[in-house]
Formats: structure tokens, C-alpha cells, sequence
């Protein structure tokens, strides 16, 4: 007899990286219910396979459900609030918390679940729009091995890494922390660098060009700096990301007495994007703040 490798599964914000999930799962052979406050996203996936009835029929069916929305506050909301999920979930089903949240966080929605008999994935993701749509998303997850057994099925159609960092929850939200102060600091640092060159004459194409074949590149240098250059700022992830995640690192760094001073510097980067009304614009947009105190002028879209 051939084990079913179907799952019933909704994926709970649909944005650029929600919306890669829930398409990788379809193609993963499981059936999807696409949840949103957009309800042009969720026709749109329906449009794609999702299905069609109604999710709150479906919630006491489903084995998985993947939380992709911003930050704590959402998580906690969509997990326990007035139409909270976790109340309606068979016993033996399981979240997956996609979000940037603290790790204490992550261990008291943890326990508060396992009160409820519903198993709770501390799983945070990397990798972007792109490997999100592609099922090639990284994930640093930790949860009891009941978790992880209950998610498998899924996390084999979402992810080509995951990294088991622990039998309880806020370990996987401890190395995003890691990941994100990285990830904030290397974008800043890319847009101080491409508005420095184009001061001594070095044009936005050509840092492209050499940086990325240099020891200075990183991931986020190659991913973010062509936005720059294509003056194409649509967002894969918005400045307003930067805010929240860099202030969680900094959250966990005083709460540790760690300082944390190249994290704080970026921090104020992203926030003056913010101020200058670039906060939904691709996270990219930093280098405006750069730019408009040096007095030059970014490349525009063609």
C-alpha cells in the first residue's frame, strides 16, 4: 500500500514569499487553501489550483498550516486571536511560523499550542521571492521531533534546506536573528558602496560588474545592487522589513548586554528610507538616503 503524500494545507499570507510557498506546495501534490486580507491574491491563487471552498469549513481538516505574515503581533493574531486557527485545528496538526519574532516568543506560542494538542514548527525562512516560488527556500527550523515528523511532508515541497537546530522552539528564531543582522547590514552596506563609487565616478553598471567578481560581493550585493541599476524598485522585500527585523536583533542583543553597533548604523539607514516615504519600495531603496545626501541621482527605470 502506497503511503499518501497528500496533505490537507493552508498557507496563511499570501505575499511574495507566502504566495511562493503556497504555489510550491501545489506542486508538491497537496491540497491548498490560500488565506489573505488581499482577496485579489487568494482569487488569484485559486485561479493557479487553490482551493475554492470556504477555509474555515476546512480548518478542522487541514495537517499543516505554513504563517507567512509580517511580524509577532500578526502570528499571534492569526494563531490565537478573535478567529484565531490554532482552536480550530485537529489534534496532531501543525504551524509552521514563518515570521521574524524573537525566540521567546516563538517558545510561548510553542507551549501555547501544545496546550491545544497542535504541534508548532519554530521555522523561519531565507532565500527570497525566487527560491520561494521555486520550492528552494532554506528554513531554520526547531520544534519537538513530533513537529518536524508532522511537517515533513510539507517541508519537502517548500524548502531545499532545512536546518534542524533543535528539539524546542526560539532556536530557529535565534539563527534568523543571525541571518537578519547579516542580511540588514549587508544591503545597507551594498548601498553605501554603490553611492560611494558613483561619487568617484564608478557608475552603478560597472560596480555590478567587478564587485560581484570580488571579494567585497555578497549574496545580497548581487541580488539587491541590478534593482539599482535597473532603477526598478518593486518590492521582493520592502524597506519597512528592515525596521522591525534589525530592531528584533538589537531587542536580542540588549536583552543579551551585547553591543551591537554596525546593526544599530544600518538600522538608521532603513528607518530614514522609511521617512522619505520609501518604506514599501524594495529594500534596495536604501541607497536613496545615500543618495540624496551626497546630491546625486540614482539610475531610472528604462
Amino acid at each position: 500500500m502506497t503511503k499518501d503524500t497528500s496533505q490537507n494545507v493552508a498557507v496563511i499570507g499570501l505575499g511574495s514569499m507566502g504566495y511562493g510557498i503556497a504555489t510550491s506546495a501545489l506542486r508538491g501534490g497537496h491540497k491548498v487553501w490560500g488565506v489573505d486580507i488581499n482577496p485579489d491574491q487568494i482569487a488569484k491563487f485559486q485561479s493557479e489550483g487553490g482551493q475554492t471552498s470556504d477555509f474555515s469549513d476546512a480548518s478542522n481538516s487541514l495537517d499543516a498550516v505554513a504563517v507567512v505574515v509580517l511580524n509577532a503581533l500578526q502570528t499571534e493574531s492569526v494563531l490565537f486571536g478573535e478567529d484565531g486557527i490554532v482552536e480550530k485545528l485537529k489534534p496532531g496538526a501543525v504551524v509552521l511560523a514563518c515570521a521574524t519574532v524573537p525566540p521567546a516568543f516563538a517558545k510561548d506560542m510553542a507551549s501555547r499550542c501544545l496546550e491545544k494538542g497542535v504541534h508548532y514548527l519554530d521555522a523561519p525562512i531565507s532565500g527570497g521571492s525566487i527560491k520561494a516560488a521555486e520550492g528552494q527556500l532554506s528554513i531554520m527550523a526547531s520544534g519537538t521531533p513530533e513537529a518536524f515528523g508532522a511537517a515533513d511532508l510539507l517541508l519537502q515541497s517548500i524548502s531545499e534546506t532545512v536546518f534542524e537546530l533543535g528539539d524546542e522552539a526560539g532556536a530557529g528564531s535565534a539563527m534568523k536573528a543571525v541571518n537578519q543582522l547579516l542580511a540588514g547590514v549587508h544591503i545597507a552596506t551594498m548601498a553605501e558602496a554603490i553611492t560611494f563609487g558613483m561619487t568617484q565616478g564608478v557608475t552603478p553598471e560597472k560596480f555590478v560588474e567587478v564587485i560581484s567578481k570580488c571579494a567585497g560581493t555578497s549574496w545580497m550585493l548581487e541580488n539587491r545592487a541590478p534593482h539599482i541599476v535597473e532603477g526598478d524598485y518593486t518590492p521582493h522585500s520592502s524597506v519597512n522589513i528592515w525596521p522591525k527585523d534589525l530592531g528584533i536583533v538589537l531587542d536580542i542583543a540588549k536583552s543579551a548586554q551585547f553591543s551591537a553597533p554596525i546593526t544599530a548604523a544600518a538600522l538608521q539607514q532603513f528607518v530614514a528610507a522609511a521617512g522619505m516615504g520609501f518604506g514599501w519600495e524594495d529594500d534596495a531603496a536604501v541607497a536613496k538616503v545615500y543618495a540624496r545626501n551626497a546630491g546625486i541621482s540614482l539610475p531610472e527605470q528604462g
